[in-house]
């Protein structure tokens, strides 16, 4: 196969922190742990280009670097893209993971990458990559490069790859079907006994981890405040004119009331499948209550109310995806210096 191989700028041999803002500087032939690729891929593979770019620049500039990649993995002709591994840089697996997400969504060509679970790359990209679990010591290059080309030799071929546990990656979240010999009152009596036995024993879900999140301090006047609407309920003008989907939305839009004081149904569509959004096509108010707020303006109990709404749709989102959404949210009202916001839902 021909590869096309991201690094960041330590891997890549530039340098340390120092070099963490230079700009993607492209070769022709393997580099650093690029040579140990080509090895473990075999079969006359060759890495034709490695990309290195910086890590601090990488997270600046996602937007120009994210085309580059694909230009230049395109150009190429290539048939496999890996980024790193990353094991636990943080900044490194992000980019990682976002390029390869990139690749395989303009290109479909097989993407692959590995990090640390630590990793914030993991959490924003695991369920759309395949994620070899790298650990932390660096050591371990080899064979964390070896379980990587295994992975990528098999969806380069078209076959499905299997558990993590066997293969060595994230867990995805993913749930297929499959027949087994036992149903799941057996599996599951076994592992209740192999538990009260201190024997091992391993379950079938996947545990989600939520991190702890404090509670902001109250705003203590809200008639100097100003204040925000934001619904997971997927109201929208008339148009969808962002083309928010109704479903596990990687979007969310802003959508102007500075010169209105109540909304009108004639003016909105609902896109969200997962209620019966006929109460909130008659009076959208009734999501995104414009109308209450702005009396509290005029009667100076609300300093201000914000100039938009900001809207996406909730169903069925993925949490990695929800946080990502969140945070874009978050930071647009900070920076438009919003003190509280009004968060309805379905």
């Amino acid at each position: 196969m021909k590869v096309v191989h991201y690094l960041n700028q330590f891997f890549g041999g530039l340098g340390a922190e120092e070099q963490a803002g230079i700009g993607p500087e492209i070769r022709g032939e393997a580099v650093g742990p690029g040579r140990l690729l080509e090895q473990v891929l075999g079969d006359g593979s060759t890495v034709v280009k490695t990309i290195i770019c910086g890590d601090n620049y990488a997270a600046e500039n996602l937007e120009s670097v994210m085309e580059t990649v694909v230009n230049e993995v395109r150009d190429s002709g290539a048939e496999l893209f890996v980024a790193g591994p990353c094991f636990v840089a943080g900044r490194y697996g992000v980019a990682a993971g976002a390029l390869c997400a990139a690749v395989q969504a303009e290109l479909g060509i097989p993407v692959v990458t590995g990090m640390g679970v630590e990793n914030p790359g993991v959490d924003l990209y695991r369920q759309e990559l395949y994620i070899v679990d790298s650990g932390e010591n660096v050591a371990e290059m080899r064979d964390v490069l070896t379980k990587m080309a295994a992975i990528a030799k098999v969806t380069a071929s078209g076959e499905d790859v299997g558990r993590p546990a066997e293969w060595g990656y994230i867990p995805r979240g993913i749930m297929k079907d499959e027949i087994v010999e036992e149903s799941a009152a057996v599996r599951l009596a076994n592992m209740i006994v192999a538990k009260t036995q201190g024997q091992p024993y391993e379950t079938e879900l996947t545990q989600t981890g939520f991190e702890p999140i404090p509670a902001p301090p109250a705003v203590t006047d809200l008639s100097n405040a100003t204040v925000a609407i934001v619904t997971d309920g997927g109201l929208v003008p008339a148009g969808n004119p962002d083309n928010m989907p109704a479903i596990a939305s990687t979007i969310w839009g802003s959508y102007d009331i500075a010169t209105v004081d109540n909304l009108e149904g004639e003016d909105y569509e609902v896109y969200h499948r997962g209620y019966d959004n006929r109460h909130v096509l008659n009076d959208p108010d009734r999501l995104v209550p414009v109308d209450v707020l702005k009396e509290l303006e005029k009667a100076g109990e609300v300093g201000k109310v914000y100039e938009q709404f900001l809207s996406m749709t909730g169903l069925a989102n993925p949490l990695a995806n929800s946080r990502r959404i969140g945070q874009e949210i978050a930071e647009n009202l900070k920076s438009a210096g919003v003190d509280a916001v009004i968060l309805t839902s379905t």
